[in-house]
């Protein structure tokens, strides 16, 4: 299965025909027959101010987040549980920094495929490690996908084994220069609404 870094309230695994995992943005889970629908779960201040806690400090126990919160340890553990049942927390794993791995080169691909094929085309796409994420988009192309390389030459080499599917029919690349705003969810988390 292909990389992709689950961030708190950043990707959602859930099961996929087959029984294999599948990674979904938080919000979104998979129909039968593979369609996405959208849920929605609304967070009050507690919520908020428990996310923005762990999301400062994510090794923190469940413990000293209710001291530094002010309410009881069971009522941290029950939001907790809730949140991640309701698919708002989806991991607490590490965020790995592919540079500090030896990938500096980031860049952005556009593909253009034979539709019958989707399926087989994102089963060949998981098995190439640098191809971090990939989404089906509107617009021009029929998937964009995130990826890392060493260097260009070695980009090169991962677009040649990219484009190695004949379903795939076209691809665009972009290489990043620089993140200027990195992934987040805390701005959401933080935003309330206005009542209706």
């Amino acid at each position: 299965m292909g990389s992709v870094q689950c961030r708190l309230s950043g990707c959602a695994t859930v099961g996929r025909a087959g029984g294999q995992p599948d990674h979904l943005p938080v919000g979104r889970r998979r129909r039968p027959g593979g369609n996405v629908t959208s849920s929605h779960h609304t967070l009050d201040d507690l919520d908020r101010r428990l996310l923005a806690l762990f999301a400062a400090r994510p090794r923190l126990g469940v413990l000293e987040a209710s001291r530094q919160l002010k309410v009881a340890r069971g009522t941290v553990q029950a939001r907790l549980d809730r949140l991640t049942a309701a698919g708002v927390i989806t991991g607490w794993g590490p965020e790995i920094s592919p540079e500090a791995l030896g990938y500096g080169v980031t860049a952005f691909v556009s593909l253009e495929i034979d539709q019958a094929l989707r399926q087989r085309i994102t089963a060949h796409l998981e098995r190439i490690p640098q191809v971090l994420e990939c989404w089906t988009v509107t617009g021009n192309g029929d998937l964009w996908c995130r990826l890392v390389a060493r260097s260009n030459a070695d980009l090169q080499d991962v677009i040649n084994v990219l484009v190695a599917d004949p379903g795939i029919l076209r691809t665009s690349t972009v290489i990043g220069l620089s993140t200027e705003i990195a992934m987040r969810t805390q701005p959401l988390v933080q935003h309330r609404e206005p009542r209706r």
